[in-house]
């Protein structure tokens, strides 16, 4: 392992030996919907509960993941999971019968790229052989958590974003072939003093663009050294942010840069205003469709930058503000 900044390159190849994806019926409307494994045709999943609905999301993407890969369960030595819900008791619920070691992380919307930046690590460093991540989110737990309970039917403010209901999941491994992850650079928390809760891409944003900076100075890198550069869920207002603090930067990424959240729906026909959020965004997003693009070799190298807004209820009804963060993550072929 070579670390230069915030940044690491990874001496062993890790192997992205599968990916899965399961998705709400919203999501499943959306222009993604081919590339997903799994579209649910009910957002409670079979269950009594929004919350109950996520955790057998993440059960049901974590345990496609392993089969996806070819390996039994007794051979993943670790999960690395994380959701919104409280004590994230999604990825508990969901892992609690899988019987692996298991690390719950919080990263927000940016879990899945902290997620597999350690499980990377821990392969790196010959800790295990193979480590199951995931991410999910669900937008009726979301909602009811963070802004208002939907039966109030509160009118959505133009910056809002939609919390993607899903669950995206992968196994990492020392063996196989690529996609590899081959690369990270750590995110470092940005805070700007925003305390709108529906305007977390302004929040999240900076936070891309310093870790987008940290990124190309490490590495000696420019953006059109990746085919794609994909942030976590920004959406229209975020990507704009993003486009005009790095082009005064010095950095042009008008050529290959794109959102995960503008990618996932179809903003007009499915009245998202600014598009998708949650930990699923990102995840689904790259497990689906980047993901398929990868293995086919229609894509050969991206960097993947999943955004997180670090607030949590408490914290918003004291007025604090919002914290923002991103991890990048290098996958080739």
């Amino acid at each position: 392992m070579k670390k230069t900044g915030q940044s690491i390159k990874f001496q062993e190849k890790i192997s992205i030996a599968s990916m899965s994806s399961i998705v709400g019926p919203m999501e499943g409307e959306g222009p993604l919907k081919n590339y997903f494994d799994v579209v649910l045709s009910d957002i409670m999943n079979g269950e009594d509960s929004w919350e109950k609905g996520e955790g057998k999301i993440t059960a049901d993407a974590l345990a496609l993941a392993i089969k996806k890969s070819g390996r039994k369960r007794e051979e993943i030595d670790y999960i690395i999971c994380g959701d919104l819900l409280n004590q994230s008791v999604s990825s508990t619920y969901g892992a609690r019968d899988m019987g692996i070691p298991f690390f719950g992380v919080f990263g927000a919307c940016s879990t899945i790229g902290e997620a597999m930046t350690l499980g990377a690590m821990l392969l790196d460093g010959g800790f295990a052989q193979n480590i199951l991540v995931g991410a999910s989110s669900h937008f009726c737990a979301a909602e009811k958590q963070f802004r208002f309970p939907l039966e109030l039917g509160s009118q959505r403010a133009p910056t809002s974003s939609w919390t993607v209901t899903g669950c995206g999941a992968a196994v990492l491994s020392r063996q196989g072939e690529g996609p590899y992850i081959t690369g990270a650079t750590t995110g470092i928390i940005v805070d700007l003093g925003i305390t709108d809760v529906n305007n977390m891409a302004a929040a999240m944003a900076p936070a891309a663009v310093e870790t987008l900076r940290a990124h190309f100075k490490d590495y000696g890198a420019k953006p059109k050294d990746y085919d794609l550069i994909i942030t976590g869920d920004l959406g229209y207002l975020g990507k704009d942010i993003v486009l005009r603090l790095m082009g005064n930067a010095g950095y042009d990424l008008s050529n290959n840069y794109t959102d995960c959240g503008i990618e996932i729906f179809n903003r007009e026909k499915q009245k998202t205003r600014n598009g998708g959020s949650g930990c699923a965004c990102s995840a689904v997003t790259l497990a689906g469709c980047f993901f398929d693009k990868l293995k086919k070799c229609e894509l050969n190298k991206i960097l993947f930058v999943p955004t997180g807004a670090l607030m949590s209820q408490t914290s918003v009804q004291q007025g604090e503000s919002i914290p923002g963060i991103a991890h990048a993550v290098v996958i080739e072929t």
